[in-house]
């Protein structure tokens, strides 16, 4: 059964869904082609808080690197941390092989068809397993993500701020969610949100569902969702310590799994707090201030971070890392705040590498 503006909203689409490398469009799904549970699953994850247009490269490249689940169960992980490296919140890469690992292992292969058995999967929870089911095998099952929450309040003209509202907004998405095509329907959403319905400016005289809207009809829905006020972020405080060894060789460690930045590449350094920490370098040397810091912005704080540089003798036996030459290392292996430590400490290199 389709409702009207569940059927306003599917004729939309019909015409402008977005067209992306993990999507399978209205008119091939006519055609009878069924979208990959594998590539929406990867699309899934790594759009969690992240953009489209950052998420494209990193999904090409992966599916051409890993084109099956089990291509990508069977990566070693300091391969697949590598090619994530940029795309922020690594606990989804970690997440990533475990739960691929558990599809070849435990499914042979195959995702489960249902909701149930994908919240059984390491890292899927409920919006990532209402998605699958929806998108890939076509269950009537809701999808919200920031998109479908914003669209919900203006259409229903809620003020209940987020995240208070959020149970609600689940809700009122869910009445309207079809048993016919119910995957079209839940990307519809997302795609109305993302270019119509936008956070700012909505182009309501161009929405489908600009006539049920009661938001636009009351002439608040620039002003919706509400949101609670946000907390002040704290500022942190460390050291990275970029050294460089005379074959070229930099000393890296690779961070515990568990905590921000797990399992990546890293520069050994001090502890990230609210006080300036100790300067305690991991290896003898005449380690010297690069001028500059990295300065990067996380979910619940801002990193400030001091780089000393040296260069460090071939004899040299840090107390942590390892040192990696040029045949193992690639920079666009580092995640995003210790690449911008790099890219400041070349300069205090002779060479500047």
């Amino acid at each position: 059964m389709i409702r009207a503006e569940a059927g306003d909203l599917l004729d939309w689409y019909d015409v402008h869904a977005r067209e992306m490398p993990w999507r399978v469009g209205p008119s091939a799904r006519r055609d009878g082609i069924r979208p990959d549970p594998y590539r929406v699953w990867l699309s899934e994850v790594m759009l969690q808080q992240t953009t489209v247009a950052a998420v494209r490269d990193y999904f090409h490249r992966f599916t051409a690197r890993w084109p099956t689940v089990a291509d990508l169960a069977a990566a070693a992980d300091e391969d697949v941390m590598g090619e994530w490296a940029g795309l922020g919140y690594y606990a989804r890469a970690r997440n990533l092989l475990k739960c691929a690992r558990a599809v070849v292992a435990d499914h042979g292969g195959v995702f489960p068809a249902t909701r149930e058995g994908l919240l059984s999967l390491p890292g899927i929870g409920p919006y990532t397993a209402s998605a699958i089911s929806a998108i890939a095998y076509d269950l009537p099952e809701t999808v919200v993500d920031g998109n479908v929450e914003r669209v919900m309040a203006r259409l229903h003209d809620l003020h209940v701020p987020l995240p208070t509202a959020k149970p609600e907004l689940t809700e009122m998405a869910a009445r309207l969610t079809p048993d016919a095509r119910p995957g079209d329907y839940a990307q519809a959403v997302m795609d109305l949100g993302a270019t119509i319905c936008t956070p700012k400016s909505p182009a309501c005289g161009i929405c489908p569902w600009r006539d049920p809207c009661v938001a636009r009809s009351n002439g608040t829905a620039p002003e919706l969702p509400k949101k609670l006020p946000k907390k002040p972020k704290p500022i942190r405080l460390g050291i990275a310590y970029v050294g460089r060894r005379a074959d070229g060789a930099f000393l890296l460690q690779r961070r515990p799994d568990k905590g921000l930045l797990g399992g990546m590449l890293g520069w050994p350094g001090s502890d990230w707090a609210e006080t300036v920490p100790q300067d305690t370098p991991p290896v003898a040397a005449q380690w010297r201030d690069a001028g500059a810091e990295a300065r990067h912005t996380f979910t619940h704080f801002h990193l400030r971070l001091a780089i000393r540089v040296a260069d460090l003798p071939m004899g040299a036996e840090p107390d942590t890392g390892e040192f990696l030459g040029p045949d193992r290392f690639r920079p666009s292996d580092l995640p995003t705040v210790m690449r911008k430590a790099f890219d400041l400490a070349r300069a205090s290199f002779k060479d500047g590498f």
